[in-house]
């Protein structure tokens, strides 16, 4: 079984090979998840992942700020998606624009180059996730650096496109529509409501079907699973391709995980609740179920 979008994906041994192209502009989109102050109200405190790509990083990586840069500063939750002229501005003096191949990374958890590539994704804007990251990179053993990076500025055409983006409005609606799949990213126990949520009330939205995000990673090498493998999750959950998908997680980052794979196996109708259960597990009009 092969991707729908192979160019979307790209390998260690691809890029390690392709480093030196003129086009190429490699990001570290890193951010680590801390635990928030007591009694913040907040249910982490996110901390920036420069730190980290200046002790080292793939050999040609700027670093990508998708805290400070990448989300809307007005919103009450962590990296909501901000104005697509905001988004845009920040790719141009990034160095990210037409006619250059764009490829994203991170460290632990590939959610965050695949958050970013959501982010292209909806402006309109083909890049590229590196498959396991920075740590299969470096557990290769293949070369760093800490040579600081800036690329130049570069045009950046934004072409919206409606729909990969939706708010709690769109879910609620959504909740027994059986034309729509509602798809929990987090974990089984925070899906079942079986723990202490840091979003607020335990639980779900109802109607959601679980696939994990961490399902759809390797443990060791923290790639993604095969592709065959990826199939076999989605559809013992039931999503099949037959219904639209509206995917969720804390906030809005594990949730594009799935959402990547989805659109790997061929899956059109994709949407992020940005929000996710940052914004519904705290609003007390909003329904929730667990078990």
């Amino acid at each position: 079984m092969q991707y729908r979008d192979p160019d979307a994906i790209v390998s260690t041994e691809w890029l390690e090979a392709h480093l030196g192209d003129a086009d190429l502009r490699l990001f570290d989109c890193t951010v680590y998840l801390r635990p928030a102050p007591p009694d913040s109200g907040q249910p982490y405190r996110p901390e920036s992942g420069r730190a980290d790509h200046q002790r080292g990083h793939i050999p040609g990586a700027a670093f990508l700020d998708l805290i400070d840069e990448l989300s809307d500063p007005d919103s009450d939750f962590f990296f909501m998606f901000p104005s697509t002229e905001r988004f845009a501005a920040a790719m141009e003096r990034n160095g990210i624009g037409t006619g250059l191949r764009v490829v994203l990374y991170s460290r632990e958890n590939i959610m965050w180059a695949t958050r970013v590539w959501w982010m292209l994704r909806a402006c309109g804007f083909g890049a590229a996730v590196l498959d396991g990251g920075f740590d299969k990179w470096a557990q290769e053993g293949r070369p760093l650096s800490r040579e600081a990076v800036s690329h130049p500025p570069a045009r950046f055409e934004a072409r919206p496109r409606p729909g990969l983006f939706v708010d709690r409005h769109a879910v609620r609606e959504a909740i027994g529509d059986e034309d729509t799949v509602l798809v929990n990213a987090l974990a089984e126990e925070w899906f079942r409501g079986e723990i202490p949520s840091r979003y607020g009330r335990r639980g779900r939205i109802p109607g959601s079907v679980s696939v994990p995000a961490g399902t759809l990673l390797d443990a060791d090498t923290r790639a993604f699973v095969p592709p065959e493998a990826a199939r076999e999750r989605f559809d013992a959950a039931g999503v099949d391709g037959s219904r639209e998908v509206i995917a969720y997680c804390g906030g809005g980052i594990s949730a594009t995980v799935d959402l990547f794979l989805l659109h790997q196996l061929g899956h059109d109708a994709l949407s992020l609740y940005d929000a996710s259960m940052g914004e519904w597990a705290k609003d007390e009009s909003l329904p929730i179920e667990r078990g």
